[in-house]
């Protein structure tokens, strides 16, 4: 039997590598490669917080619902008989099944595929066989899971009690998101991007545009420019800029006439329910994600009045981001699968009424973020080989990556309070 090295250093353990964080740099391999790391985010980050989970879109109808899996955490979202958005734990009362194995469908009631127990989309339990003339119903209805439908975008909080400043949030955005009326809109498509990286280096990646060099079709239309300040601007940039400055002159316009908020907003790391918006010119005729900005579906959404509405830009930490245009929105979710691998799921929402082949093609709707998704999904599987790689060490930021400090910043704090 060997003895134990006198004097070896303790394991190493997440709160050392949270403790020791340099700020202005990446993280530490680790927080990419260990599965204690990734375990710790799926109990603090998605277990603690407000994740986005759906557009309300994906439930237009009463018994629509979608399922979402989150770690050992299965969640339906469905839309009851009054039309709200609920959200419960996936699993049977009774002993516990899986009640609803599919991503997506409609059901009358949700009845357990073991036993039978059946509950309303209000999820009220309605019929339990062979019980005792004591058993009470009402002590078994499914358990609820907090939810909030924001201007049509739905999120999930699976702790007991929920961060409180959710709805100072919603309170802000709402505004900004009204005239889309994404509770109206209609899914066009939506698909799952498998990445082979940890969830947050397909967040960083998303926080900066440092590298959107690499995504020729999306710069067509988006300026490259949201992280930079004027005197970040280097010769080869100024052109670029020069117009980008004259589009968003255009654009203040527009939104002054159309009576909108004229402030962006950004908390990404001051409060818990970190956000960020902005109302961003597009390039070229400056409609929507095709070739020089022009449109990629004929009818408008909500009470948008002017195709060259620019581009209005979310996030929210610590899994999403969205870009509503005149014309379509595209959500984004991103959520863990392992601790180097993670699911991107992308929605297009057009106007309930725009008809496929007649008002768009889903070729040119989704021509550019499939482009790049792809191109950001090759760049994320880089990372994660490079950040396992025993020559990785922590790099400096550059000027214009202050979004993904503050994701960083936002995460680990998370983490820090949690052990406090």
């Amino acid at each position: 039997m060997t003895a134990p090295t006198v004097g070896a250093a303790p394991a190493e353990t997440v709160d050392d590598l949270v403790a020791r964080r340099v700020a202005g740099q990446s993280l530490e391999a680790p927080f990419y490669t260990s599965p204690e790391v990734y375990q710790r985010d799926l109990d603090v980050i998605f277990a603690r917080n407000w994740i986005f989970v759906a557009a309300a879109a994906e439930v237009p109808e009463p018994g629509d619902y979608v399922t979402i899996d989150v770690g050992a955490y299965s969640v339906i979202v469905v839309r009851d008989d009054d039309e709200e958005v609920r959200a419960f734990h996936n699993v049977c009362r009774h002993r516990g099944s899986r009640l609803l194995q599919e991503r997506q469908g409609a059901v009358g009631n949700i009845v357990c595929p073991y036993h039978r127990w059946t509950y309303g989309v209000d999820g009220k339990l309605m019929f339990a066989e062979s019980q005792p003339p004591t058993f009470d119903k009402s002590c078994f209805s499914l358990r609820s899971v907090h939810v909030r439908n924001l201007s049509g975008l739905v999120f999930v909080c699976l702790a007991q009690e929920a961060p409180d400043d959710f709805d100072a949030v919603a309170e802000v955005v709402a505004p900004h998101l009204a005239p889309y009326e994404l509770d109206r809109a209609k899914v066009a498509v939506s698909y799952d991007l498998q990445e082979a990286g940890n969830w947050k280096l397909v967040m960083e990646n998303n926080r900066e545009c440092y590298h959107c060099d690499g995504h020729p079709e999306l710069t067509t239309a988006y300026f490259p420019l949201f992280a930079y300040e004027p005197e970040d601007i280097t010769p080869r940039l100024k052109p670029l800029y020069d117009r980008y400055v004259k589009a968003a002159g255009a654009l203040a316009e527009v939104r002054a006439a159309h009576g909108l908020p004229l402030t962006d907003h950004r908390e990404l790391d001051t409060r818990v329910v970190g956000y960020q918006l902005s109302h961003l010119p597009l390039d070229g005729e400056g409609k929507s994600f095709a070739p020089d900005g022009a449109a990629v579906c004929t009818k408008l959404l909500g009470s948008v009045q002017d195709a060259a509405f620019g581009d209005l830009s979310l996030h929210m930490q610590p899994n999403s981001w969205f870009h509503l245009l005149s014309d379509h929105a595209v959500v984004f979710s991103v959520l863990p699968t392992s601790t180097g691998t993670s699911v991107l799921r992308t929605t297009w929402l057009v106007h309930p009424d725009a008809v496929e082949g007649v008002d768009y093609t889903l070729d040119a709707l989704t021509a550019v973020w499939r482009a790049t998704n792809d191109q950001d999904r090759a760049l994320v599987a880089g990372t994660q080989a490079g950040c396992a790689n025993p020559g990785y060490l922590p790099g400096p930021y550059s000027m214009v990556e202050d979004d993904v400090e503050a994701f960083v910043n936002w995460y680990v704090t998370r983490l820090r309070e949690a052990s406090a």
